[in-house]
């Protein structure tokens, strides 16, 4: 709970930053956004690792193959960037831009959960 008040607190200081800086210089505003989106996916990627490390072990002990959670974890990656990425053309005024980002997340994510996709047909098919 301290980390997301902790992070929390670092989001909305670099908001209330930007919207100051907004008025008089909007580039740097939109910088002071992208560092601080930086520096949070920072700060939290220990966390991420813990996750990815208990995510393995959770594969080792339940005896479920690494080309089974590999496409889960890509197209959870796929979604983050993508909604970051989203989010910052959003605040760039470049609504078109951030739809185009959106709809290629959503491609790549598509074709990074495949060999699952294949995985379950070749399954389904060995069962009839």
């Amino acid at each position: 709970m301290s980390e997301a008040c902790k992070v929390a607190a670092a989001a909305v200081l670099a908001s209330l930053l930007a919207v100051v800086l907004r008025r008089h210089v909007p580039e740097l505003a939109l910088l002071l956004g992208l560092a601080a989106a930086a520096g949070v996916l920072l700060y939290c990627a220990g966390t991420l690792e813990q996750v990815l490390s208990f995510l393995a072990e959770l594969t080792a002990v339940a005896g479920v193959s690494d080309a089974i959670l590999e496409p889960v974890v890509k197209t959870c990656g796929i979604g983050l960037v993508t909604r970051l990425a989203s989010d910052f053309c959003k605040d760039a005024q470049e609504g078109m831009l951030a739809s185009a980002v959106e709809l290629a997340g959503t491609a790549l994510a598509l074709a990074a959960v495949l060999p699952l996709f294949t995985a379950v047909l070749e399954l389904l098919t060995g069962l009839l």
